[in-house]
């Protein structure tokens, strides 16, 4: 008879990200799993991530309950190892369990709180959506409010403090109407008159549904916080665009060479790596473009590494993985990475990790459509380089017109750490080391 061995799965490192919200427990106690099953989902401020089973086995416990917030270490759940000894009638629920009523069918995932990563202020601010240990009882703004872990996320979802509405439930518990409610009485109000001709407007309330047949889909957590932090670069930072074209003939002459050897080693050699190979020795080279402004604006934070950014559109919105220590990596490395990050972000297997620490961004647009654009900044980053597809057009040399791939590229800058020259002497940097990719080896 073999020895019952027992399992206790941890939350795993998910980067300096604490108190991150649990939205949905996949599995039951006496569920039989499999390796890399997915057992509970977390949710940070810019992923969504599966924590799968590690081995085989049968569930004992669930040590969670939706709405709960996890650190890295926490118990989620008590697994039976399979092959143990034979399976005995799932135990009784116990506390630990995930009571019907508490696990919401569609909790909305968006939160307002403004997080620590890429696209956003360094600083979120103060908590006001951690809910004292097992209870649902929640003090918002210093007052008790009672609330199920769904009305919070939907308060949250909607930018509402709790502790304003006046709950309409059982013992004055909050519920959705109660929310609903409070939203459309705080529509109704006028705006006060702006203090003065240089604040922002808010927008007219309109009502659709005069016109035609509507329907309302609410943003995915991704999509609004990016929506807000991208509004909050460009509003508080002074961005101006330098617009130049990079003669890439020779380059993608040579990159053609090299796709077979690049799938000996592995991977796909795509401009992207030989643009992030570029931008690395420019930032060496240009200090400023690898520094972040201090909170109080009155100095430079240069930084000793090289971390690149780089933006990917995925169907849950845009994110931006980094790849860390770029200066030390050659092009097939580059690639590799680039490939291996871009599935992660398109298949929601980032890491909040793999989204932080980033000094620069490259936005490519190559494999889409356009002739440039205005890529925003990516605060605490200082510059951010946008790449466009590129075209054959003719360039006139030696007397004549002869074919010529160009590439448009397009870098913005914060005015308040670099001017116009420096961003110039970037562009023609880059058009040089592109244009002649043996630059890189000087």
């Amino acid at each position: 008879m073999n020895t019952l061995s027992n399992l206790q799965i941890e939350v795993p490192d998910i980067g300096d990200f604490e108190a991150v919200d649990v939205i949905d427990i996949l599995v039951k106690v006496g569920d039989i799993v499999k390796p890399e099953d997915p057992l509970v989902t977390l949710e940070s401020d810019k992923a969504t991530m599966d924590i799968p089973a590690p081995k085989a086995g049968r569930v004992l416990a669930i040590l969670v309950k939706v709405g709960d917030k996890v650190s890295q270490g926490a118990p989620i759940i008590e697994l039976e190892d399979e092959g143990t000894s034979a399976p005995a009638a799932p135990p009784p629920a116990t506390s630990n369990a995930v009571p019907p009523a508490m696990a919401p069918a569609s909790a909305p995932r968006v939160t307002t709180e403004a997080p620590k990563y890429d696209f956003v202020s360094p600083d979120p601010g103060p908590r006001i959506d951690a809910p004292p240990a097992s209870s649902n009882d929640l003090l918002h703004s210093g007052v008790r409010v009672y609330a199920s872990p769904a009305m919070r996320k939907f308060a949250r979802e909607l930018g509402v403090d709790l502790a304003l509405v006046k709950g309409s439930g059982r013992k004055a518990r909050v519920v959705q109407e109660d929310i609903a409610a409070y939203v459309k009485q705080a529509l109704q109000r006028p705006s006060p008159p702006a203090a003065n001709g240089f604040a922002i407007p808010s927008a007219p309330v309109i009502d659709f549904t005069k016109f035609g047949a509507i329907e309302a889909q609410p943003l995915s957590k991704i999509r609004r916080l990016t929506g807000q932090n991208l509004h909050r670069a460009w509003i508080t930072i002074p961005h101006v665009t330098q617009f130049d074209e990079v003669d890439i003939t020779d380059l993608e002459a040579f990159r053609k060479s090299k796709l077979d050897e690049a799938e000996q080693h592995g991977t796909k050699l795509t401009l992207v790596a030989f643009v992030l190979k570029a931008v690395v020795v420019i930032l060496q080279k240009y200090p400023d473009f690898n520094a972040s402004l201090s909170p109080d604006g009155e100095s430079l934070i240069y930084k000793k590494y090289f971390h690149v950014g780089m933006a990917v559109n995925t169907e849950r919105g845009l994110l931006v993985p980094v790849i860390r220590d770029a200066n030390k990596k050659g092009l097939y490395d580059l690639a590799r990475e680039i490939r291996a990050l871009s599935l992660k972000a398109r298949d929601g297997k980032l890491t909040p990790a793999d989204m932080q620490g980033g000094c620069f961004t490259v936005s490519s647009l190559g494999g889409i459509s356009g002739t440039g654009f205005t890529p925003i900044i990516n605060p605490p980053e200082v510059a951010i380089l946008g790449i466009s597809p590129a075209a054959m057009k003719p360039v006139y040399g030696n007397g004549t017109f002869v074919p010529r791939l160009l590439l448009p590229c397009s870098l913005s800058y914060d005015h308040r750490v670099i001017d116009g020259v420096a961003a110039a002497e970037f562009t023609r940097h880059l058009k040089m080391i592109l244009s002649d990719i043996r630059h890189l080896l000087l």
